[in-house]
């Protein structure tokens, strides 16, 4: 007779050495996201106030360097520039996720990528499906598939919910892999005439960074400079200049040598991650998101078929695409769910993932360079994130007694050691 193999468990107890890592890069993402929430703010009353012109042109104001081809607007310097810094803490969260973290092995990875896969490709069919019953452009297809966790979590900081780390920590893969889906999405279809002497030097570059890295070179000063070069030559070869950020940050190693406190991954993040949540991604966020919300401009986002797919694709598809993903993944796999949560906190965990902020405006640029067009699509950007927010708001808020319990077992620390006993006593340990 066979022995059962054992069920492993969705949503259970981290290991402590990964909780601790999730909690300090959730940690600067919460306080990233409410900064980016008020400069969300700051940018629609202002481009929506009497002094709207001054707003256009600070944001249409052009400076650089024009002998190489870096002559841009304020504008385009926190998209291009600002992102490719939040782009690269993305890439060493990802080879962090990939090297140590829950996409290490196939039984781990399958569930948040088979869910963060379906959560993308269930919006980007709902926007297909929107905009060719409504006879509109499919060029937007890729706005509705990123999910914003630094808007997500200033939501939860909002709302006040304890969500248990567990689905912190699946949000927080769910994103991870967006945002390499994103980049991925950026570098195949948004990219213009290409210069491949550019784009071999920015390759070259790369290959020379890889070399330090694998040679165990330190000091920022090699680093730094060749980083801005990469970054300056994926600019001028065509491609996205935020293609050159995720490249670096996937070389970066993420395991420590015998006798290093942390990794060149983890000294880089723990450096850049507070200016890329406090700084870059609020920027980018204040000439981005100021869009006129008059009352024909917002009409407009539930009769014109682009905008209306944005909004179905960021709200009843990733709410669709992320819950029936897991529970597939879960069925497939014959994982069984925490028994201390239910499939309802799932299904506040897609919806939350429904605000798609940062990543969705950038893509909705690209997709759309009739300032006109994309005036309406980041419109349907915010309206679709602000929806999600709301949904997920009260889908989290009903169940926050059961996230408090848990949250309270997941910090109780009797004995002062700095270590949750329940790591001590390996309860609920997912497995």
């Amino acid at each position: 007779m066979t022995q059962a193999r054992p069920c492993k468990t969705v949503l259970g107890l981290l290991p402590w050495p990964e909780r601790q890592a999730i909690a300090e890069a959730l940690r600067t993402e919460t306080v990233g996201g409410l900064v980016l929430l008020a400069a969300a703010v700051v940018a629609l009353v202002w481009a929506n106030s009497p002094w709207s012109a001054a707003y256009e042109s600070l944001r249409d104001l052009r400076f650089g360097v024009p002998a190489l081809g870096l002559d841009l607007s304020v504008g385009q310097w926190t998209a291009d520039g600002l992102l490719t810094v939040f782009f690269l803490v993305a890439g060493i969260e990802l080879k962090r996720e990939l090297v140590v973290g829950e996409l290490r092995t196939p039984a781990t990875a399958a569930l948040p990528v088979v869910a963060a896969l379906c959560g993308m490709a269930v919006p980007a069919a709902l926007y297909v499906l929107t905009a060719t019953v409504g006879g509109g452009s499919l060029d937007g297809w890729a706005v509705p598939m990123a999910t914003d966790i630094a808007f997500a979590l200033a939501v939860l900081a909002v709302i006040s919910t304890h969500l248990p780390a567990a689905l912190r920590a699946f949000l927080l893969t769910l994103a991870v892999v967006d945002d390499l889906a994103a980049v991925l999405v950026i570098a195949v279809f948004f990219t213009g005439d290409l210069d491949f002497r550019a784009l071999a030097g920015a390759f070259a570059g790369l290959v020379l960074f890889h070399a330090l890295q694998r040679l165990r070179v330190r000091g920022w000063w090699w680093y730094v400079p060749l980083g801005i070069a990469i970054w300056a030559l994926m600019y001028s070869s065509g491609v996205h200049a935020t293609v050159a950020g995720v490249a670096m940050g996937l070389i970066l190693r993420t395991t420590r040598d015998p006798g290093e406190d942390a990794s060149p991954g983890a000294r880089v993040s723990r450096r850049v991650h507070p200016f890329s949540a406090g700084v870059a991604v609020p920027l980018f966020a204040l000439f981005a998101a100021g869009v006129g919300v008059s009352g024909s401009a917002l009409g407009r986002v539930f009769t014109d078929p682009e905008p209306l797919g944005v909004v179905v694709g960021l709200v009843a598809g990733k709410i669709l695409g992320i819950f029936l993903g897991t529970y597939l993944a879960a069925r497939f796999t014959r994982a069984r769910l925490n028994p201390d949560l239910a499939w309802a906190d799932v299904l506040g965990l897609a919806t939350l993932a429904g605000i798609g902020f940062t990543v969705a405006l950038l893509i909705g640029e690209l997709a759309f360079p009739d300032p006109a067009r994309a005036e309406y699509v980041k419109a349907a950007v915010l309206v679709g994130s602000l929806t999600a927010a709301a949904l997920a708001a009260v889908l989290l808020r009903r169940r926050n007694q059961v996230y408090r319990r848990l949250w309270e077992e997941e910090e109780r620390d009797e004995d002062a050691d700095g270590i949750p006993d329940i790591h001590r006593t390996g309860a609920r340990t997912g497995e």
